[in-house]
């Protein structure tokens, strides 16, 4: 699906930090919130990430791990769908 197509939600432009936690290793991406709403957002994240399908996106400022769907992909940007929420992992420092 495009970005655009079926969006009926109105997205918040946000700047947060966040990090896409893979449980791979423990590892993480860091990436910035550029817009956000209840059912997704859309992140920037480096150029040359490795970012999967599926991964829990923890957003430090909202204390919350939102559970994400990749929905679309396109340079440095990822549209993500919410699929639920999680405690943020014990083994995450931030």
């Amino acid at each position: 699906m495009a970005e655009n197509e079926h969006r009926n939600q109105h997205r918040q432009r946000v700047l947060k930090g966040a990090a896409i936690l893979t449980g791979i290793n423990n590892s993480e991406v860091r990436c910035t919130v550029r817009n956000m709403h209840a059912n997704g957002a859309e992140l920037k994240v480096p150029i040359d990430a490795r970012v999967p399908d599926e991964f829990l996106l923890y957003v430090p400022v909202d204390g919350i791990g939102y559970k994400a769907v990749v929905r679309w992909r396109r340079e440095d940007r990822i549209g993500v769908e919410f699929t639920g929420t999680e405690p943020k992992p014990h083994w995450h420092y931030g």
